[in-house]
């Protein structure tokens, strides 16, 4: 009878544990509910507005590298770039 009784309590131990994993699972893995404020923070982020738009940039991506070719900082961080190896 101890046998059985036994039996019955290391079942009851496992699924408590499977149960206490899943509810622990979900509380990681559920996403949190935006409220109102953080929604409108959201769309008044810096990465909304119009100064970082391709289209409204003064200089394109190419004539920035033309013009920083040219410069010592180039040429420093050229030089500097494998130096610092992590490998």
């Amino acid at each position: 009878m101890s046998n059985t009784f036994d039996d019955v309590i290391a079942t009851l131990k496992a699924e408590k544990e499977k149960y206490e994993f899943e509810q622990n699972v979900k509380k990681v893995y559920s996403r949190p509910k935006l409220t109102k404020q953080v929604k409108k923070a959201a769309a008044h982020s810096p990465g909304r507005l119009d100064c970082f738009k391709d289209e409204n940039r003064a200089y394109s991506n190419k004539e920035v590298r033309t013009y920083l070719d040219g410069t010592s900082y180039f040429e420093t961080y050229s030089a500097m770039r494998g130096q610092d190896s992590y490998e």
